[in-house]
């Protein structure tokens, strides 16, 4: 019993032991994770006492931490910037070298290579529609649809927008006389005529047979993604977000088919819409594959076996492709796609028999969309393709036409580069119009629109022409024209009104009378095309030429002085920042003015902007606050302290009516000299880098949105104006004066009435001296 007892004991005390020594060693392992910690740097503001001065002075980064014992000083640490600042750091020295770059090249100073040019963003949104011969429907990458309209005397627009909850629109369509829109969001939408006699938007919600249906039963919403026409105009095709293939054969009233998908592929984009054979479809599947879709036959899909390149960049790109008739034959039949590696290739069926054929592409371009032909465009001679490259050019590719031979082998065929518009290029990856024979539109980069036509056959002021003999030899050379697009795209196309005048609506009449009773003859046509030329690339313009190299220095009291007084709310409250940095708010309550002070730890340089009964300031360390009311209480939010968030500068100097949308926000200019984008709307704060000019930093900003919608215009260093487009993200110079340097000082805009564009900008210049910048329909 004693061995027993003994026992026992020894047991529990090396259980206990064991415990002691597994709870020791797991809180050792905790001690070590603990102190292995790494610190984490949330800030770039430290600070230094210095013992002369008896006060605390900010140093700049990165900082050199050091331990000094008995005047024995080593370096211990170091205090970095943050990968948010390092980031902005880096873009500045990547433009500056950028720029040091494109200044030591030998005669190529305000002119680049064509290959040099960098791949163009993909453009959402954007879309052309013929609806007839004189009129065009375009969706721009705003998401607002409009008109080109000849009304007898000239092209105007005239807006078609959805409702406001419907969102963006991406792409319009007209079958059997009625208009349909799709909207970003997936939905169909018909126009239709209101009480008013006024076209509105009706949604039109696919409707399926349940019994014949039962994948669409199974999707509660159906998003539409794109649609084509039918070649004979009566049925149209649609191709949903997740794949599907529907079909809408009549209207009134509405009858859809559900058409599915191909097995183990899906539908991204409608290839041919039964141009080849009736009631036949080609597909491209996300994979690169072509699909064929006939449902007379069994199986209804059939998959077109891939071309000698099996390769990524041999899958086809899904977008619409180009048919042609009678290429080499009477029957034989032509579907020109597009590969992922930007090559042209073509399926013919001839004799009962498909093959691939490569077309490959024009040296050192990437091929990105495919302009369709026109549905009775006569081949006599040769077939010209349209089509636009990643860079913004646009190539022309002819094939000699050999209907009704036997040199299927014998093809020779000519690339021609059409180049783009001066400063402007064309949408990367959205497929031009041919609207009539000599004439096709296409969307650039920058929003607005251009034509490419034969010498005094198009352009701006030329209406639909009647269609020419196609026999006669058909000249190589063509031109282009800008055509302008409304405020919208951040432009300057002015919405048609019913005023007598050309740019009434429907009847164009060719007199103006003016107020002294007299007629303007309509020869006094609009700049045009002169007028787009003021709009210069900041890559290549001019001033890049100037010496900019003298660095602009701000006064310390800049912010201060331009931006000290901010209005919250017209008649009832404005804010006022001192030259101690003190905040006050001039309040009008019960009927008596208060004076109220909003105390902050830092002090305030200036107000930089107000939105929605929020007023956002600026610290002396440029930090961005927003002072605004929560219920009872005042609260200070920190913006720069946000994810990408940076020290600012400035900002508008007024504030605009802004449209309450879902992109709302505010410019500031930071102090690297780059213009930010503060997201506001919905409070869902966020910062964006809108960069600056290649040539120069930014000095402030002169207007935001107030004298065009969706533009922002700046100052830079240099003395020169230019604008950032909101829509397109791009930046453009303005044309100015060798002579003239702006000053580096806030302006203001006015614009009369919000109906008309007519406007001016009113800057200082260097000397002292009061310009104006104006803008109106007929003089640009």
């Amino acid at each position: 019993m004693f061995i027993f007892r003994l026992k026992l004991f020894i047991w529990v005390l090396l259980s206990i032991s064991y415990l002691a020594f597994f709870t020791s060693a797991s809180l050792c392992k905790q001690f070590v994770q603990q102190t292995t910690r790494q610190f984490e740097q949330e800030t770039d503001r430290f600070w230094e006492f210095q013992e002369q001065s008896n006060r605390w002075v900010e140093v700049k980064l990165p900082f050199d931490l050091v331990s000094c014992v008995n005047d024995n000083c080593n370096k211990v640490g170091l205090i970095d910037q943050t990968k948010g600042t390092k980031e902005e750091n880096l873009g500045n020295e990547k433009d500056a070298s950028n720029q040091n770059n494109n200044s030591m090249k030998d005669g190529n100073i305000g002119r680049l290579d064509e290959n040099s040019y960098a791949n163009l963003p993909q453009r959402k949104r954007i879309s052309l529609t013929k609806m007839s011969d004189t009129s065009i429907w375009v969706t721009g990458g705003s998401g607002s649809i409009y008109e080109r309209f000849w009304n007898g005397v000239q092209w105007v627009i005239a807006p078609h927008d959805l409702h406001l909850s419907a969102g963006s629109a991406v792409s319009v369509l007209i079958v059997n006389q009625t208009i349909l829109a799709i909207s970003e969001e997936g939905n169909l939408y018909q126009m239709q005529l209101g009480d008013n006699s006024q076209p509105i938007w009706v949604e039109f919600k696919p409707a399926f047979n349940q019994s014949t249906n039962e994948e669409a039963e199974q999707s509660s919403v159906i998003q539409i993604k794109s649609s084509t026409v039918s070649y004979d105009g009566q049925r149209v095709y649609f191709c949903t977000k997740n794949g599907l293939l529907l079909e809408l054969s009549e209207v009134e009233p509405p009858r859809w088919e559900n058409h599915g998908r191909p097995p183990g592929a899906d539908v991204a984009a409608i290839a041919d819409a039964a141009r080849i054979r009736a009631e036949v479809v080609y597909t491209i599947s996300s994979a690169g594959d072509l699909y064929e879709y006939d449902k007379n036959s069994r199986p209804s899909w059939k998959k077109h076996l891939k071309s000698v390149d099996a390769s990524k960049e041999g899958s086809l790109i899904p977008l619409m492709g180009c048919t042609v008739h009678g290429l080499i034959g009477d029957h034989s039949i032509s579907l020109f796609l597009l590969t992922k590696g930007g090559k042209l290739v073509e399926r013919r069926l001839y004799q009962r028999k498909w093959k691939w054929i490569n077309h490959e592409s024009p040296e050192d371009h990437h091929l990105t969309s495919i302009t369709p032909l026109l549905e009775d465009e006569p081949n006599e001679t040769f077939i010209s393709l349209f089509l636009t490259t990643s860079t913004g050019s646009v190539f022309e590719y002819r094939i000699p036409n050999h209907s009704g031979t036997a040199q299927e082998n014998q093809i020779s065929v000519t690339w021609l580069n059409h180049m783009h518009p001066p400063n402007a290029k064309a949408a990367r990856g959205i497929a031009g119009l041919r609207f009539q024979l000599g004439r096709t539109l296409f969307a650039l980069d920058d929003g607005r629109l251009a034509e490419l036509h034969m010498p005094n056959l198009g352009g701006e002021n030329s209406g639909p022409t009647h269609q020419f003999n196609m026999r006669k030899k058909v000249s190589s050379k063509y031109v282009w024209s800008i055509l302008d697009a409304p405020e919208t795209e951040g432009w300057n196309a002015e919405y048609c009104t019913e005023e007598r005048g050309p740019m009434n609506c429907i009847a164009g009449i060719k007199d103006e009378s003016n107020d002294a009773g007299n007629t303007r003859s309509l020869t006094r046509r609009r700049k045009g095309n002169k007028a787009q030329q003021e709009y210069l690339s900041p890559s290549t313009s001019r001033s890049a030429l100037a010496e900019t190299s003298k660095e602009y220095s701000f006064p310390d009291n800049w912010t201060n002085t331009n931006f000290r007084l901010r209005m919250m709310q017209a008649g009832v409250s404005f804010f006022m920042v001192t030259d101690e940095g003190l905040t006050f708010e001039y309040l009008y309550t019960e009927n008596v003015w208060l004076w109220l002070r909003h105390d902050h730890s830092t002090p305030m340089r200036g107000s930089l902007g107000n939105y929605n009964g929020s007023l956002f300031f600026v610290d002396i360390y440029g930090t961005l606050l927003i002072r605004e009311r929560t219920g009872n209480d005042l609260a200070w939010i920190n913006c720069t302290a946000m994810r990408k968030g940076t020290q600012v500068t400035a900002g508008p100097p007024w504030d605009g009516k802004l449209k309450v949308t879902a992109e709302d926000a505010l410019f500031f200019v930071s102090k690297s000299g780059r213009l930010l984008q503060f997201t506001v709307a919905l409070r869902k704060f966020k910062w964006k880098y809108c960069r600056n000019p290649p040539e120069t930093k930014l000095a402030c900003i002169i207007d935001q949105e107030i004298f065009r919608e969706n533009i922002v215009f700046v100052v830079g260093r240099n003395g020169r104006l230019y604008q950032y487009n909101k829509v397109t993200e791009l930046w453009h110079e303005h044309h100015q004066s060798q002579h003239l340097v702006l000053s580096r000082l806030p302006g203001t805009a006015i614009r009369p009435s919000f109906f008309s564009l007519t406007g001016s900008l009113f800057m200082l210049s260097e000397d002292g001296g009061l310009v104006e910048y104006h803008w109106n329909a007929w003089d640009g």
